[in-house]
């Protein structure tokens, strides 16, 4: 019998913080070996969490020309494919069709063409064989194959589907029969496409998860599509690690006595006005004469890091507050040394903890503040004056994942900037949303076992 020696692999922060910063791998009787390109730093933070009995950097790895274009003609025409089936033209948002270079231009202009081309879903999976048969030539398989052999693996487990480096490092397990495990990074991440590697099972939040592998992916047998639930809500039952409040309040310059209105911003792309969009929340306190009953506390998107929200901070230093991300950022041109601290998990919670409702543009926050049973506004109006021309919350809203939403009212909605300190109000007088929880339910699974649960099906 093979020993219960697992390679595990994170290729983001996010998958530091839900899997090592969780309970998923701590308390186990496994030998753990970290396989990676995290910086020094990194390792060191990481190892502070959990113990490994070693840790390997992942070579090189240089994609050929062959690999690029039968990955990315893949992914369009499974877009398009997913579009189809759905009959919702927005997932086609998730492929860039305005390159700037002109080699780019070219290439994603070949490929654009030749997706349109034999549209049965046959035609992918001979593309998907071609795609392993590509990845096999490489000089990286051949180092990873080199480096594998010699660990007498029970598995290897990978945080996130579509990790370039992953689908390689997989296909290598395969061949040598060591079982793998991935796990659906989001709730969003299906319809995009970007199911990169293949493996012997796929870990996912949910039933509602489950059903759209088989959608998008019906090759993939469905005893091999595992229910357990995701580990990144667990820290909201741990209420040791919230900050005590006068702490919390004194540390980021907060009124005891007033409410606290929580603006979580979206990365650059997903919402291009957020700035604006706070200002609007600030204004209207302003304007309402609300200035004695709350305060704005701003929880940025992790990776963003454009500093675009200081305008409206400093204009408004008494009323908006600024609570960054604990976050290292080493090199920030370099995606390997960008993760969170465990600090980070704190704040997030404390943050969820003793604000009265968040406020942003359809984030998953809205579930982290269910969990505190917190309402959530979403943003459902676009600014006069746009950052980005054709960007609409319209657009937003119909992305295919927020139809697993039971009932629009899990959430409330800011239709115009109008009505934003009525629709506030509105949301506290909400002591129970059985919308939400329904919402919850759906999409988390079973988030209080998820580590217990993740750790058993890596072992089996």
């Amino acid at each position: 019998m093979k020993n219960n020696k697992l390679l595990l692999i994170f290729p983001d922060g996010v998958g530091i913080r839900n899997y090592l910063y969780s309970n998923v791998f701590k308390n186990t009787n496994c030998e753990l070996v970290l396989f990676h390109n995290f910086d020094y730093q990194t390792i060191t933070d990481i190892k502070k969490t959990t113990s490994f009995l070693d840790e390997i950097t992942i070579p090189k790895y240089k994609e050929s020309i062959q690999e690029k274009f039968l990955r990315e003609l893949i992914c369009l025409k499974r877009l398009k494919y997913n579009s189809e089936i759905t009959k919702n033209k927005t997932i086609l948002t998730n492929w860039n069709w305005n390159q700037k270079s002109f080699y780019k231009k070219f290439f994603y202009k070949a490929i654009e063409i030749l997706s349109k081309f034999n549209q049965n879903y046959g035609t992918i999976l001979n593309l998907e064989i071609k795609y392993q048969k590509a990845i096999r030539k490489n000089v990286f398989y051949s180092e990873i194959k080199s480096i594998l052999e010699k660990q007498n693996l029970h598995g290897v487990f990978c945080s996130h589907q579509r990790g370039l480096k992953m689908a390689t490092i997989f296909a290598v397990a395969l061949d040598l029969k060591i079982p793998t495990t991935t796990v659906i990074y989001s709730w969003d991440n299906l319809p995009k496409a970007r199911l990169a590697l293949r493996a012997d099972k796929y870990l996912v939040w949910s039933d509602y998860m489950k059903q759209e592998m088989k959608l998008y992916y019906p090759e993939i047998h469905q005893d091999t599509v595992i229910v357990t639930g995701t580990p990144q809500f667990e820290c909201y039952m741990n209420k040791d690690i919230i900050i005590d409040k006068e702490t919390f309040y004194k540390n980021y310059g907060l009124d005891l006595t007033k409410k606290i209105i929580c603006f979580s911003g979206d990365d650059e792309k997903t919402s291009p006005d957020d700035p604006k969009y706070l200002e609007d929340i600030a204004n209207a306190i302003i304007k309402s004469d609300c200035l004695n009953n709350y305060q704005i506390l701003l929880r940025r998107c992790p990776v963003d890091m454009s500093g675009r929200f200081n305008k409206v901070i400093n204009k408004y230093p008494d009323l908006i507050k600024n609570a960054p991300p604990l976050w290292n950022f080493n090199n920030i041109k370099t995606w390997t040394t960008i993760y969170p601290t465990i600090d980070d998990i704190k704040l997030l919670v404390t943050t969820a903890y003793y604000s009265d409702v968040v406020v942003n543009v359809g984030s998953t926050m809205a579930f982290d503040f269910a969990m505190y049973n917190k309402p959530c506004l979403f943003i459902n109006y676009d600014q006069v004056e746009k950052d980005v021309s054709n960007w609409s919350t319209n657009t937003i809203y119909q992305f295919q994942h927020f139809q697993s939403m039971p009932n629009k009212n899990a959430v409330h909605w800011l239709n115009n900037k109008q009505e934003i300190l009525i629709k506030i109000e509105k949301s506290l007088s909400f002591k129970d949303n059985k919308h939400m929880d329904i919402w919850k339910e759906t999409i988390l699974g079973d988030y209080q076992n998820a580590s217990k649960n993740i750790l058993e099906q890596v072992k089996k």
